[in-house]
């Protein structure tokens, strides 16, 4: 069986990093990104400057602009900036890792389980050190590309990697071999840990446990009260002992679609550890859903449609066709499918799949004159937009959702 190797890609100070890139001006200073001084809204993400005066993501504007010094720079934002470097950053990572998951619009978790081999240099002393070089290398990769900072952590499962990222900020690269978690997590603070919030942190201190190891030397029945029936879990958790399992990827996080917009694409990605044609015929389901969906939203209409396509060993393919401008899921599904069975020639396992819509236009439709297809579309998303988006899916993708449940 291969051992687990979990990495956590965090891009460091992401929206900030990307503002400086926007206005090199902003190198150096106090920035705090989500709004103008004195204004309403909240702190998206603030600089390590504009952090040492006790600036932090999810505060509020006013508050930040009473903390932050004079010469903090406060700016609203720019969401479709943001969208189009998290996903060029995207695809440096996929170059490294068959198996990409993202957990935000700055974070992902990549699985380089099995991979030693592939990797190995003459130099490397063992397993751990020749994943340590590659994932060195690729946020370098990110930063001398895109000029964005980024910080990983490498462990033997998720919530150690994610610890371990945290501890490698600024911009650094930190490995936790496997048998050494319970000693690396014992003189943490108890925030370090993902699921410990202020809430619990301040419970926790009251009841003189400030470090992992005292918490998880205490008695459950002490901890229970505060974490009830996840008590167990997060014992185990802070012992290192967290799940080896990525997890669902977010599609949806922070996706920048502004109503009428019809520059550039809309695409969508999954990356998996194993696919077969049944299950391809899936996934693509789903993406075909969330870009037509995203389309809708916008109120534009696609006239090409492009599919790509990963194999294992990282050779990647797209197919483009020209289609008669649609925003429709299944439309969009059955021409997608078209392309992936004239794509698709060896027999090697697939790691990626993905869908664009290009050649954006407004859609100028009214409303009497849609077919079914549109009449759906607007049904399923106002069913979206009170219930949620996975109140309603195609069979097709439910398929595949309720076997992954």
């Amino acid at each position: 069986m291969l051992a687990p190797r979990m990495c956590c890609l965090d891009l460091d100070t992401f929206f900030v990093s990307v503002e400086r890139l926007l206005d090199p001006s902003l190198r150096g200073r106090p920035v705090v990104v989500g709004g103008r001084r004195g204004g309403r809204g909240v702190v998206t993400s603030s600089s390590y400057e504009a952090r040492a005066f006790g600036v932090r993501s999810g505060m509020s504007i006013r508050d930040a602009s009473e903390r932050a010094p004079r010469d903090a720079v406060f700016v609203p934002g720019h969401g479709e900036a943001y969208s189009d470097y998290s996903a060029r950053a995207r695809q440096i990572v996929e170059r490294y890792s068959p198996i990409v998951v993202a957990a935000s619009i700055d974070e992902h978790y990549l699985d380089f389980r099995g991979c030693e081999r592939l990797y190995r240099r003459d130099g490397d002393t063992d397993d751990d050190s020749t994943i340590l070089r590659v994932v060195r290398e690729m946020t370098a990769t990110i930063d001398r590309e895109l000029g964005l900072p980024a910080s990983a952590g490498i462990a033997t499962s998720k919530s150690m990697a994610k610890v371990a990222s945290g501890l490698a900020k600024p911009q650094g690269v930190l490995i936790v071999r496997a048998g050494t978690e319970a000693d690396r997590l014992a003189p943490l603070p108890v925030r370090k840990l993902p699921g410990i919030g202020p809430v619990a942190e301040t419970r926790l201190h009251a009841l003189g446990i400030d470090t992992l190891g005292q918490l998880v030397a205490a008695p459950e029945s002490m901890l229970r009260p505060i974490f009830g029936a996840y008590t167990a879990g997060i014992r185990l958790t802070a012992r290192g002992e967290g799940s080896d399992e990525l997890g669902r990827e977010r599609p949806a996080f922070r996706e920048h679609d502004p109503r009428g917009a019809v520059a550039g694409t809309i695409s969508n990605e999954r990356t998996f550890a194993e696919t077969s044609r049944d299950t391809a015929g899936e996934v693509l389901s789903e993406l075909c859903e969330r870009v037509g969906s995203r389309a809708r939203h916008r109120g534009v209409v696609a006239g090409q449609l492009t599919l790509k396509l990963r194999y294992t060993d990282f050779h990647t393919l797209t197919r483009g066709k020209t289609i008669a401008p649609t925003s429709v899921d299944f439309e969009l599904h059955r021409i997608i499918l078209e392309l992936y069975r004239e794509a698709r020639t060896r027999t090697l396992p697939i790691r990626l799949l993905g869908v664009a819509l290009a050649k954006l236009r407004l859609d100028s439709i009214q409303l009497p004159l849609f077919g079914a297809g549109e009449r759906r579309g607007i049904a399923v998303d106002r069913v979206r937009e009170k219930y949620g988006y996975d109140a309603v899916h195609l069979a097709t993708t439910l398929r595949r959702r309720n076997r992954r449940d």
